[in-house]
């Protein structure tokens, strides 16, 4: 009896910590979901898919998670084992994974990271109508001015007050404020955009490690959970 509280405990603790982080990867993805469509607007890629992925493995953890806590909850063997196989195939396409995206996926990321330091300062320089209010907002949203600048804006073929800024560069923004320089902001924004995806990925990176080590130890105490009600079971019928 001792064994099976601690074994169902165990259980609980760790399917704790699936659901916790299957919650977190959801919370990541609505949280930047539209930034990452305002920078899709900005650089004419698709990173929103970013968010949406995100959010829907979180959806999937999570409602695997509430199948073992289920399983535990009505001390139901079924629910449990399936809920330990769906975490093993769960692990294996995610080892898949990682191994592709360490081996094809690394390099598409840095290259898309590096595109932004070409991709920005040509948005920036042809400032066309379409992109205005995108550059507007990715200029307020993360504090910046110009591709490197504010000296970028006085190359613009489309802008032309060469002496000026867009009122969104400015730190305090009003109207006419980017007449002044002096009230923009000094970093530009691929540095700050760069710093963002970055500050984003080591977020993941750490629910992904919270994720895998909760996955390992659950698959383990699932099955010894498991056996355990087996056994209870057997001592009940006997």
């Amino acid at each position: 009896m001792c064994s099976f509280c601690s074994f169902k405990c165990c259980f609980v603790f760790f399917n704790l910590l699936f659901l916790v982080s299957g919650v977190a990867l959801i919370a990541i993805g609505v949280k930047e979901h539209s930034t990452y469509l305002l920078l899709g607007t900005f650089l004419m890629q698709s990173l929103s898919k970013i968010a949406i992925v995100l959010i829907a493995v979180g959806v999937a953890i999570t409602l695997v998670s509430l199948l073992g806590h289920l399983g535990a909850f009505f001390n139901n063997r079924s629910m449990v084992s399936s809920f330990v196989c769906i975490l093993v195939i769960i692990i294996i396409l995610e080892v898949v994974t990682g191994a592709a995206f360490y081996f094809i996926g690394k390099k598409t990321v840095l290259a898309k990271l590096k595109s932004f330091d070409i991709k920005i300062p040509n948005v920036i320089h042809d400032f066309s109508p379409e992109k205005r209010q995108a550059i507007d907002e990715v200029q307020q949203k993360f504090k910046c001015c110009g591709a490197d600048g504010p000296g970028d804006w006085s190359t613009s073929v489309s802008w032309t007050n060469h002496d000026a800024v867009p009122d969104s560069c400015c730190v305090v923004k009003s109207e006419h404020c980017g007449e002044n320089k002096e009230n923009a902001h000094s970093k530009g924004c691929v540095k700050n955009i760069a710093l963002f995806m970055m500050k984003n990925l080591l977020w993941v990176a750490i629910v992904c490690v919270v994720l895998g080590i909760s996955e390992i130890l659950g698959v383990l105490v699932g099955v010894c959970f498991s056996m355990s009600m087996k056994q209870k079971s057997y001592e009940n019928m006997s």
